[in-house]
């Protein structure tokens, strides 16, 4: 063996070496790590469910064909607290008052009470989906929007929406059965629903305290994305060239006179 080859003895590869004695508190200590970043996790996410993001699901069918019913979507929190609502955007919002109908109290198992509100501290529950709306954005502040024209479209400020978003009966043009003439107050939304012959939305709330207006204060935040059923994950669209030749509110437009709608062929009951 030459020098450069020389083995430095280890004396714990002896026989007669005394065995290493395990650490002390090792699974205590790996216990405690466990355990802190469980609580970081947890905390984390409720920072970002409280301020960023929430998850939902629907129970209607008051938007399809965008979203079906037990869609799961996520939700940003940040508009509009921090950025501003647009025309288009699919918004989730509280019940401004009379819009659901009363819901009955339901004997939940204590156990799977438990964990369904230690999920939703984290967002991966929305055990509170059914006290919200899910509508589309059709008005900001200060909007006149009117429906129908001559070819049963709304109109925003004067011009008329080509809306490809819209589910309509069988045999109908109409994107609303019934007409309106409305101007969208100060921090309030006109909201409706893309399945416009199954959504109790603005339209059908005029005779609550809002009018059919939905105050700004009351939206959770905007749909950005279907997370559940996989084959249904997709980012949802705002349709920016349905209202891009829409002008500011009070700007002025050639907007057809109002007409009455069809009459339409089938009749079906208003969702939530």
């Amino acid at each position: 063996m030459t020098l450069n080859d020389t083995a430095v003895a280890d004396p714990r590869d002896r026989d007669d070496a005394p065995a290493r004695a395990p650490r002390k508190g090792g699974v205590w200590r790996f216990l405690r790590d466990v355990l802190i970043i469980l609580l970081a996790a947890i905390i984390i996410s409720f920072l970002i469910k409280t301020f960023l993001i929430r998850s939902f699901y629907i129970p209607s069918p008051s938007m399809e064909d965008t979203l079906d019913v037990n869609d799961r979507i996520i939700v940003n929190e940040l508009q509009p607290s921090a950025f501003p609502l647009q025309r288009g955007d699919v918004v989730v919002f509280k019940d401004p008052g009379g819009w659901l109908p009363p819901t009955p109290p339901v004997d939940t198992n204590p156990v799977a009470g438990f964990f369904d509100w230690l999920l939703s501290i984290v967002g991966l529950t929305a055990p509170d989906s059914n006290d919200h709306l899910i509508k589309r954005v059709i008005g900001l502040p200060g909007d006149h929007v009117t429906c129908c024209n001559a070819f049963g479209q709304i109109s925003v400020n004067g011009s008329p929406l080509d809306e490809p978003y819209v589910k309509l009966p069988t045999g109908i043009t109409a994107v609303s059965k019934d007409s309106f003439d409305v101007t969208v107050p100060k921090n309030s939304l006109w909201v409706m629903g893309d399945n416009r012959y199954d959504s109790a939305d603005s339209r059908y709330n005029r005779d609550k305290p809002g009018k059919g207006f939905v105050p700004m204060d009351d939206v959770v935040g905007r749909a950005i994305l279907i997370t559940w059923p996989i084959d249904r994950w997709t980012w949802l669209d705002d349709y920016p060239l349905t209202f891009a030749d829409v002008g500011k509110p009070g700007a002025k437009g050639t907007e057809p006179a109002p007409t009455p709608s069809p009459t339409p062929t089938t009749t079906t009951t208003s969702g939530g």
